[in-house]
């Protein structure tokens, strides 16, 4: 058999060719009805139109031809088969009464076969029965669709509205099959015929009047109105057509889009600005989210005066026109629940501060022989409050201790985490604990408070006796130590890993601080950039430090400003300076030292009591404090004695608000108040100066031995 003639017969090949005859027929239903000078029968109805059951079995009538295999054949297209096997071409007149019985009154042009598979009775285009006069009818799948042009957007044939041409022909609102499937009715080839409505074939303006967003179109140099929808009308008003939008639309004035679609009219770029406040016409009520109602009740309701919306101008261009689409998205929910965002975390960052302000000192405490001065600027508004911390600690004997640290992280977190570590050092430092040792204990209570929490420290003390500053370092910023003549040098040394780390010895360090003499403690948010390395910061830092003079308060001022410090800066800062001023005239009167070397025997009580009372006499001191500072004398040297090794010494230090007492040997054992027995002959002496003095305490020298100590206040201080 031939596969010419084969392939015709299957049902998929009569579909697809009654469903493109169809097609072509409802595209030229709208033209009139062409004459064509064959023997008439397009004006037959067909067996489909009549609904015939039998015209699919008719073996040679108008209604077309069958093969020996009664498979339907659509239009006439194929031509029975011979004795011989060969393909046998119908008469002209007899393609067309065939053509006309498969596809009803309206197909006077037959279909056009495909390309390679002519049907019989076919000229080689396939666009009219052979002998027919050919007449030009018009194609309405070329026609297009003039309309304006939008950034991004295409034009469109007419005929891609009604339907798209696939792989195996024109794509139907029906399907594929066709109206000429076997069973097919004369309905389904009407209902092929009608057109089609698509939604991308509907105007613009039928489209912008349905969205709820505001939208509007102007045209022309002065933005002449063209279109309003209703959204738009009801945030603004009615607005009427053909006027200028400067007069007509005073909305555009007062949000300052008319520069804006000035610049769109001339550059054809689309422009977009957001988050626009638009009172409202119309007071509305609305749920009062911004904050959570009292127990108790239930949330309220507020008066809504404004809203808010993104504009974004898109240029639109014709062939001789120009304007621009105004679109406005509101994004009211979405500006109030920032707001609220906003006042959430400002509320979080004000309980931040105020909780790590109410853990740093509220007054420093002011040594006698120091003078101090500190300050703490927390991060601008946009960042949350660091851990940074500063602490100055009397120890005693008039010396101090000074802490710096800073704990990692932001929030209520690190700021309790700083209250912890501060409380800490307090309670370790009344251990008059070598620098250190402090720290080591610090490494182990920050592991405990939280494993993942580390910060940086650093303890220092000062000891007016010995004129120095020993230190130890947990991974913070160096110390600077400014001396006397104007050097600055930079304590890079004995520093060890962050607290909490563990697993490390720390070691101490001194550095000189004689009378005029200046130190600086901070953190790292004073000298860190993002844009910089922190050794730049710390050598900025030493640089004016070096050029800044004054009292504690003048010299943190010069600082900060000298680094760029303001109240927007981007993390925490703590500062923290100390002085130790020479003193001269009245001043240099108030501060006194005498000191007596103790080589033991018997006559070294007697020796020290003398000692003490001459000294005190000279200073001027009342009768009384004169009495109790011999006797504390007295106990001291004798526990030492009796307790203690060579060498020993008594010192007597007399400052501007305070007498001190002090008595060393090479003992390292520290003595303890304990209560004595009505039997006892020993073990009153410390619980006769505690009860006596002011205050007392005991504390290992570095060189090993030990400082016994006590202090009395003078009167009106």
């Amino acid at each position: 058999m031939n596969f010419t003639r084969w392939s015709a017969r299957l049902p998929g090949t009569q579909r697809r060719t009654a469903a493109r005859a169809a097609i072509r027929a409802r595209a030229r239903s709208s033209d009139s009805a062409e004459t064509t000078d064959t023997t008439g029968t397009a004006d037959t109805p067909s067996d489909t139109d009549t609904g015939n059951p039998d015209a699919d079995r008719d073996p040679g009538g108008a209604g077309g031809s069958t093969d020996t295999g009664n498979s339907p054949v659509t239009g006439g297209s194929t031509a029975p088969e011979n004795a011989g096997g060969e393909h046998a071409t119908s008469d002209p007149a007899d393609g067309a009464e065939g053509a006309a019985g498969a596809e009803g009154p309206d197909a006077s042009l037959p279909d056009r076969s495909e390309p390679g598979m002519p049907y019989a009775g076919t000229d080689p285009e396939g666009a009219r029965t052979v002998g027919a006069p050919r007449e030009a009818a018009p194609d309405r799948r070329t026609d297009t669709v003039t309309a304006p042009t939008v950034p991004g957007a295409r034009s469109r044939p007419a005929a891609e509205a009604a339907g798209r041409e696939g792989p195996d022909g024109p794509a139907t609102a029906y399907g594929r099959r066709g109206a000429a499937d076997t069973g097919a009715t004369a309905g389904t080839v009407r209902a092929a015929q009608q057109p089609a409505h698509a939604i991308d074939s509907l105007p613009i303006h039928a489209l912008l009047g349905q969205v709820p967003a505001l939208a509007a179109v102007v045209h022309g140099a002065e933005h002449r109105i063209a279109f309003v929808n209703d959204a738009y009308v009801n945030a603004f008003g009615p607005r009427p057509l053909g006027a200028p939008a400067r007069e007509a639309m005073p909305e555009l004035v007062e949000l300052g889009l008319l520069p804006l679609m000035d610049q769109v009219r001339r550059s054809g770029t689309p422009r977009t600005v957001k988050s626009r406040r638009v009172p409202k016409r119309r007071t509305e009520m609305v749920p009062d989210r911004r904050g959570p109602a009292p127990a108790g009740t239930t949330p309220g309701r507020r008066r809504r005066t404004a809203h808010y919306y993104t504009f974004t101008c898109t240029p639109i261009t014709t062939s001789g026109d120009s304007g621009v689409l105004i679109f406005a998205a509101e994004v009211t929910d979405q500006v109030e629940a920032l707001e609220r965002l906003r006042a959430s975390e400002r509320r979080q960052r004000e309980a931040a501060v105020t909780l790590q302000r109410s853990l740093l000192p509220q007054e420093l405490e002011q040594p006698d022989d120091l003078r101090v001065a500190a300050t703490y600027l927390p991060g601008g508004t946009d960042a949350a409050v660091g851990g940074d911390w500063y602490d100055v600690i009397t120890l005693g004997a008039g010396r101090t201790a000074l802490v710096i640290g800073d704990v990692m992280g932001r929030g209520v977190r690190a700021a309790a985490v700083m209250g912890q570590l501060r409380t800490a050092v307090r309670a370790y430092a009344r251990l008059d604990l070598p620098p250190h040792e402090v720290l080591q204990l610090l490494d182990g209570l920050a592991a405990e408070i939280d494993a993942n929490q580390i910060a940086t420290c650093v303890y220092a003390v000062h000891d007016p006796n010995e004129g120095c500053l020993a230190y130890a370092s947990a991974g913070h910023v160096p110390i600077l130590v400014r001396d006397p003549e104007g050097t600055v040098r930079v304590a890079t040394e004995h520093t060890g890993p962050p607290l909490g780390t563990g697993g490390w010895l720390h070691t101490s360090g001194s550095l000189p601080l004689p009378p005029g003499a200046t130190a600086v403690l901070y953190t790292d948010g004073l000298i860190e950039r993002r844009d910089a390395d922190i050794d730049e910061g710390v050598t900025a830092l030493e640089q004016a430090f070096a050029g800044a003079s004054g009292s504690p308060d003048i010299i943190c001022d010069r600082l900060l400003r000298a680094l760029g410090i303001s109240e927007d800066h981007d993390d925490d800062v703590a500062l923290l300076v100390c002085q130790h001023p020479e003193r001269t005239g009245q001043d240099a009167e108030l501060f006194h030292n005498a000191t007596l070397d103790l080589l033991g025997g018997t006559e070294a009580a007697p020796r020290a009591r003398a000692f003490a009372s001459g000294v005190l006499a000279s200073w001027r001191f009342p009768a009384e404090l004169r009495d109790l500072g011999v006797l504390a004398t007295s106990e001291l040297v004798a526990n030492s004695l009796q307790h203690g090794v060579p060498p020993m010494r008594l010192r007597l230090r007399r400052t501007d608000r305070r007498l001190i007492i002090e008595v060393t040997d090479g003992d390292e054992h520290l003595p303890r108040r304990r209560r004595a027995e009505p039997a006892d002959e020993s073990g009153r002496g410390i619980s006769i100066v505690a009860t006596i003095a002011t205050s007392w305490g005991c504390r290992r020298t570095p060189g090993g031995g030990k400082s016994v100590w006590c202090e009395f206040v003078l009167p009106g201080c």
